[in-house]
């Protein structure tokens, strides 16, 4: 993995970021940055209405779309931690695993860096229930640097 270009780039920075760029329907989602432990970043999708399938078969639990959006999303912050800042960037690749229902209630979201190379990051983000120590949904995620 590529060394950062500086290490003042905080969770602070990150949640700006969030705030500053992102699309107004991404930021709906709520995301929250909580920090690093053990090499992977960490984010809360806190529970909301809005993200929960609302009847039927499923009905109760968190939508898959809005898991997508979040994978997405919470990489490209965890990227600019470790890069010091925000690099220019589009998704080139994207695939997600619904490996158990998610709850209505909020969604631990950790994101391991597998690669932060010259022209390519790629990351493996994994989705956790509160209170459930078995992933709930796992996405991996391919950038391609524009810088």
């Amino acid at each position: 993995m590529a060394k950062p270009e500086t290490e003042h780039f905080t969770k602070a920075d990150a949640q700006a970021l969030l705030e500053e760029v992102f699309a107004p329907w991404v930021q709906k989602l709520g995301l929250k940055t909580l920090g690093e432990e053990s090499a992977r970043h960490v984010f809360l999708l806190p529970a909301g209405d809005d993200l929960v399938r609302k009847g039927g078969p499923g009905g109760g639990v968190v939508c898959g779309q809005a898991l997508a959006a979040a994978a997405d999303t919470v990489s490209v912050l965890a990227l600019a931690m470790i890069n010091g800042r925000m690099r220019p960037n589009t998704t080139t690749d994207f695939s997600i695993r619904f490996l158990r229902p998610i709850a209505g209630g909020p969604v631990r979201i950790e994101v391991e860096p597998l690669s932060n190379g010259k022209r390519l990051a790629v990351t493996e983000v994994f989705f956790f229930a509160e209170g459930s120590e078995k992933p709930g949904a796992h996405a991996t995620c391919t950038f391609a640097w524009l810088d």
